[in-house]
C-alpha cells in the first residue's frame, strides 16, 4: 500500500453506509481526517448522530476535529418526506427515474458549502462525500456532472482555490459498496441508512430496499436490525 498523505481530509459523515466507506476510502489515503455531520431536522436525526459518533471514535478522530452543524433551516424550508412531518417516507416501489419526494431540495450544496468554509479554516484540501450515481436518477446533486461543477465553484470562490470534492464511491454499485466495507474493516454495524425511523430499520422505504439488495448481491447478511427484511433480487 502506498504511503498515506499527511495532508488533512475532511470527511463527510451522515452515518449511512455510502459515507462509512467514503471514510474508510479516506482513512487508506490519509493520515489525518475531519470529520463533518449535519444536523437538518431528519426524521433519523438522533441515529445518524449516534453513528457519526461511532465512526469517528473508530477512525479514532479527535473530538476538536470532529464538527456538527445545525442546518434545521432545511426542516423549515420542508418539501421533503425526510425533514417534513406533514410528508410521509413512502414505501419502496422499484427502481424509477422520477425524483422521490426523499429529495431535500439543494441539500448537498447547503452540505458541501459549510464543508468548504470549515476545510479552509483547518487547512484541509480535500472533501470526501459519499455520493452515489446509481441514486443519480432520483438525486440531482448526486450527478457526476454535479461534481464537476460544485469544483469549478469551489476553486472560483475559495481563499487558494486549491480545494476540491472527491467522490470515491460515486460510480461503485450498492453491492460493490457492501464488499468494499468488508474489504476495508469498516465497522457496518455502526452505520444506518433507513429514511423512517431510529429505534431500528424499518425494511420497506427507498433507502433501506437499496441497502438490503445490495447485501443481497454481495451475498452477505447486513448487521443491523431491521423491522423487515424483505428480499429484493
Amino acid at each position: 500500500m502506498s504511503q498515506k498523505s499527511q495532508e488533512l481530509a475532511v470527511v463527510l459523515v451522515s452515518g449511512g453506509m455510502d459515507s462509512l466507506v467514503t471514510a474508510a476510502m479516506a482513512h487508506e489515503n490519509h493520515e489525518n481526517m475531519a470529520f463533518l455531520h449535519l444536523n437538518y431536522g431528519q426524521k433519523t436525526q438522533d441515529r445518524e448522530l449516534k453513528c457519526f459518533n461511532e465512526i469517528a471514535d473508530f477512525y479514532n478522530v479527535p473530538l476538536e476535529l470532529r464538527k456538527v452543524i445545525d442546518v434545521s433551516f432545511l426542516s423549515q424550508i420542508g418539501g421533503s418526506s425526510l425533514t417534513d412531518s406533514t410528508i410521509d417516507v413512502k414505501n419502496y416501489q422499484g427502481d424509477s427515474d422520477e425524483i422521490p419526494d426523499s429529495y431535500v431540495p439543494f441539500r448537498n450544496t447547503h452540505i458541501i458549502a459549510m464543508a468548504v468554509s470549515w476545510c479552509e479554516v483547518v487547512g484541509g484540501k480535500k472533501i470526501y462525500i459519499g455520493a452515489v450515481y446509481e441514486d443519480s436518477s432520483g438525486y440531482p446533486d448526486c450527478r457526476p456532472s454535479y461534481y464537476q461543477a460544485v469544483n469549478a465553484l469551489i476553486k472560483e470562490g475559495t481563499k487558494d482555490g486549491d480545494i476540491s470534492v472527491v467522490t470515491p464511491v460515486i460510480h461503485m454499485k450498492k453491492e460493490e459498496i457492501v464488499l468494499k466495507a468488508v474489504e476495508l474493516n469498516a465497522p457496518l454495524i455502526s452505520s444506518y441508512s433507513c429514511y423512517a425511523r431510529d429505534d431500528k430499520a424499518c425494511g420497506i422505504c427507498d433507502s433501506c430496499a437499496l441497502r438490503l439488495r445490495g447485501f443481497e448481491k454481495a451475498g452477505l447478511a447486513d448487521p443491523i436490525e431491521y423491522d423487515q427484511r424483505p428480499s429484493y433480487l
